[in-house]
């Protein structure tokens, strides 16, 4: 029954390799080249005849019957796959040797199926292997796993009739998989995004989960899933095998486009994660860091993702890689000011002259630092405008970092004028010593208040004291307290300010 079974699904193959032909083909087996055509010539439609394409395998010590069941189930692995075999480099030469073992044996496929393969036997013809007719079982049920083998012989029933290339049942057989698809990734979408909302709904990681929406995850993950189910399900429907060749190159092309956006997501994630964690260290250095970090590995999930893809589209990648290093050597060394700004930012990170957040300062350019790059450092200036400087130029100018300064100073002189009395003076300068000792923001070890010089209009008074603030704005606020402050101590002891004058005398 089961041979009965297998016997007319061949007579409804549908997938054509080349233009078929009413003339039978010699079985001769005298090169891979013929023997491969025989294999596949007499499982075809117009030319079916499993008897003669079982002499294209070895039989060892397997019945007739077993042989032809598996001469037929190597023609389904390779439809199944998607392999289309190109007659024109097939070898025809009867003492073929293979390059790398130095045998008499031919790897069709050694990238997808290295286990099947042909050999030269002691009668001076070509058959698939005693190894490959063993594993055809085994390969059998990975290209049609859970059972859909068991399909191939009962789908074909349902109808022949032919629109545009395809069988009925074939279209049927597609609808159902959409059908599928569609139900399984509503499901599954629900599932993962209900895990994804209770992980997110943690309270520690609500707010920094505010920004991201894990539901794109869950529909990148669902819909990677849906594919490799279609993928293991598609075989089943028998595609032409140049279709299913196109189809399961656009089925991995799509998988890796989709775990390369998966990735992507997980590396925001991560840095998220990572910027919450350096947020609670001392060290601006990880928060400098982590933009890099970001865009390296970023790069990385990218490069990854086109070379597969171009290792898919077989382009030869290896000389894509070769080729491509020679050009960046060459590259590189007409690019030296590119090389100089990369090896000033590995410089910044070793040094650590600042870091993010810094306020900094090197005669031309003041700002506070947002960015470290590969190639340049960003800085925002006070007029919130931002200057991009190459790390090269920046590592070789002379920067003065007002971000880690361990205290601010305020330095200003008082000018009064010479009519004061020198007992008002003495007040008014012991006042401001209580006034800077008594504030809070004012450090008492650095408090220099006296009575400078005469000046040519004024009597300059010296006030210099060291604040404990954190940053600008403190400092502006603080500095605005003393010196409302000092207008005030000067109003109640009737000191007067002076200013430029010039007192002109005229001899009569």
């Amino acid at each position: 029954m089961q041979k009965y079974f297998i016997l007319l699904f061949s007579l409804f193959f549908t997938s054509f390799l080349w233009s078929q032909s009413s003339n039978n083909v010699p079985i001769t087996l005298e090169s891979p080249n013929n023997t491969m055509y025989v294999h596949l010539y007499y499982l075809q439609k117009d030319s079916y005849e499993p008897l003669k394409a079982a002499k294209a395998l070895s039989k060892m010590d397997l019945s007739e019957e077993e042989v032809t069941k598996r001469a037929i189930q190597l023609k389904q692995i390779l439809d199944g796959e998607g392999l289309y075999v190109r007659f024109n480099i097939v070898p025809t030469d009867n003492n073929y040797i293979d390059s790398l073992t130095h045998k008499a044996i031919y790897t069709p496929f050694p990238k997808e199926l290295p286990d099947v393969f042909l050999e030269k036997k002691g009668d001076g013809k070509w058959y698939y292997s005693d190894q490959t007719v063993r594993a055809i079982p085994v390969l059998h049920k990975k290209v049609f796993p859970f059972g859909t083998d068991r399909l191939l012989n009962y789908l074909p029933l349902m109808g022949q009739t032919k629109i545009l290339g395809l069988a009925v049942w074939q279209y049927l057989g597609l609808i159902i998989l959409l059908i599928i698809g569609l139900f399984v990734h509503v499901i599954l979408s629900r599932v993962l995004n209900f895990i994804f909302d209770k992980i997110k709904n943690r309270p520690s990681l609500e707010r920094r989960w505010s920004q991201f929406s894990m539901h794109k995850i869950a529909r990148y993950v669902s819909s990677l899933i849906i594919i490799q189910l279609i993928r293991v399900l598609l075989p089943v429907l028998l595609l032409p095998v140049t279709s299913m060749e196109y189809a399961i190159s656009i089925i991995r092309i799509v998988s890796v486009v989709l775990i390369a956006l998966i990735a992507l997501r997980v590396v925001a994630v991560l840095m998220k994660y990572t910027e919450q964690f350096a947020q609670k260290t001392s060290s601006k250095m990880d928060e400098q860091l982590l933009p890099i970090l970001r865009r390296f590995l970023q790069g990385v999930v990218i490069i990854g993702a086109i070379f597969q893809v171009l290792s898919i589209l077989n382009v030869n990648v290896t000389a894509l890689i070769a080729g491509a290093s020679i050009g960046g050597l060459a590259l590189a060394l007409a690019s030296q000011d590119a090389v100089k700004n990369l090896i000033g930012s590995v410089m910044i990170f070793i040094d650590k002259p600042f870091q993010i957040g810094d306020y900094i300062t090197d005669g031309n350019i003041s700002g506070t630092i947002e960015e470290v790059g590969f190639r340049s450092t960003r800085i925002r200036k006070s007029d919130s405008s931002l200057v991009s400087i190459p790390n090269g130029n920046l590592v070789n100018r002379s920067i003065t970092n007002m971000g880690v300064r361990i205290y601010r100073l305020f330095q200003t002189q008082f000018g009064v004028t010479y009519q004061t009395p020198p007992e008002r003076i003495q007040n008014f300068i012991v006042r401001l010593k209580e006034l800077a000792g008594s504030h809070p923001s004012v450090r008492e070890e650095g408090i220099y208040i006296a009575l400078q010089s005469l000046d040519d209009s004024a009597l300059s008074i010296l006030f210099r004291v060291q604040l404990d603030v954190p940053d600008y704005a403190s400092e502006i606020s603080v500095k605005e307290e003393l010196l409302f402050a000092v207008l005030q101590i000067a109003a109640e002891l009737k000191v007067d300010f002076a200013y430029p004058t010039q007192t002109v005398f005229v001899e009569k």
